[in-house]
């Protein structure tokens, strides 16, 4: 599960590991939560990357009233094809979403540790991810996101089993190209995240 990360890198940074055009500058955020509006990487119209602002917590379509719907923040990346939440979204809605790090808790609930997990190297990172667009019987209009989640590798199962999917840099153009409605060739581009690319540090 991943239910807080940090995207602290300035926006030129993002600009230059996305190859995204211009945009509105954001503010470096130390612990973005589910419901607030963050950015993501997707393809354009015009077959190029561009970043967009939505909310994360995954709405399908198909939902009639968001209140009466369950936020989906995390999609478990072995049962995605499976679920009808994300089963459109696997197909013809993949997107990126640019990390510095993510959040994560251990221990007893009453003495909790809290853990900051990144690239060893301080980088930025891409998680691989889903949106939707949902458009109500009223007009209203909303865009989410998801974020894909797998087992924990070595360096962070002793604090959680879950991580986030860490996209590596040469997948980004396939992962974002859902122009074959299909996600046979997209789902092998996810790999684990090798060991010693991340390091897990006391965030106190």
């Amino acid at each position: 599960m991943c239910s807080r990360y940090c995207l602290t890198s300035p926006p030129e940074t993002v600009r230059a590991l996305f190859g995204v055009g211009p945009f509105e500058p954001f503010p470096p955020r130390a612990a973005i939560a589910p419901t607030e509006p963050v950015a993501i990487i997707r393809q354009s119209t015009r077959g190029t990357a561009e970043l967009a602002l939505v909310r994360w917590g995954l709405l399908p379509p198909w939902v009639k009233d968001p209140r009466d719907f369950a936020t989906l923040f995390n999609a478990r990346l072995e049962t995605v094809e499976e679920k009808p939440s994300f089963r459109g979204a696997i197909r013809h809605r993949r997107c990126l979403i640019p990390a510095d790090a993510w959040i994560e808790w251990s221990g007893p609930k009453r003495a909790r540790s809290r853990w900051r997990i990144g690239r060893r190297d301080r980088g930025l990172m891409a998680f691989a991810g889903l949106w939707e667009h949902w458009l109500g019987a009223d007009g209203s209009e909303l865009e989410t996101m998801a974020i894909l989640t797998t087992a924990a590798n070595a360096t962070v199962a002793p604090i959680h089993e879950r991580m986030p999917v860490i996209l590596a840099e040469p997948h980004f153009a396939a992962w974002l190209d859902c122009r074959s409605g299909s996600a046979v060739e997209a789902l092998p581009l996810l790999t684990p995240t090798p060991n010693d690319v991340l390091e897990v540090v006391s965030d106190a």
